[in-house]
């Protein structure tokens, strides 16, 4: 099918192409969110006939998304899940989780708008992209923890497992050290 765009889509083209794309796509995706019209003759005058407003609209947009951008750019927000002691998360942080840590942080994002390069099934600082605009996108950090106080330690650039480490590591050597002074205390006796 062939459609008209009405504002820029990624991958797909900019605002007035006319282009080909699947039947479905058209008809589940660009034309009920009205990012396109059907390439007829009566649509393509409309189309130029609004081509101004759709511009300017579309420019208004973007400057609204440039400074969100600008504010949410960078950001860090805490996602508080359940773990295992090796980090591994019971489920996973999707995208809906995403844009409610954002949204309690006083940030209006939609999960649609929040893109995730692959599942985050794991403790620790993760980057996520943010597309507010066809033309704007920003990324932000998912720093996600069992805990409020483990997020502050993971925040300071240490991971779950370097503490679990460090941990392990101090009390093997108070073991060590309970061993040597039994046996300092057994050399004594004889």
């Amino acid at each position: 099918m062939q459609v008209i765009l009405l504002e820029r889509v990624a991958k797909l083209g900019q605002m007035g192409e006319v282009v080909t794309v699947r039947d479905g796509y058209a008809r589940n995706f660009l034309l009920p969110q009205g990012k396109a019209l059907r390439a007829s003759e009566a649509n393509i005058r409309r189309f130029e006939v609004e081509k101004a407003q759709l511009e300017a609209r579309n420019l208004e947009t973007r400057r609204e998304a440039e400074a969100l951008a600008a504010r949410l750019d960078g950001q860090s927000f805490v996602v508080i899940r359940s773990a295992s002691d090796t980090g591994a998360l019971y489920g996973s942080v999707t995208t809906r989780d995403a844009a409610e840590a954002a949204t309690a942080a006083g940030f209006t994002l939609d999960r649609r708008q929040v893109a995730l390069d692959r599942p985050i099934k794991e403790l620790g600082l993760h980057t996520v992209t943010v597309t507010l605009h066809p033309e704007v996108a920003v990324k932000i950090t998912l720093n996600v923890a069992r805990s409020p106080e483990e997020a502050a330690v993971q925040a300071s650039g240490k991971s779950i497992q370097e503490l679990a480490a460090e941990a392990e590591a101090a009390a093997e050597f108070e073991i060590a050290e309970l061993f040597d002074d039994i046996g300092g205390a057994q050399s004594d006796e004889a």
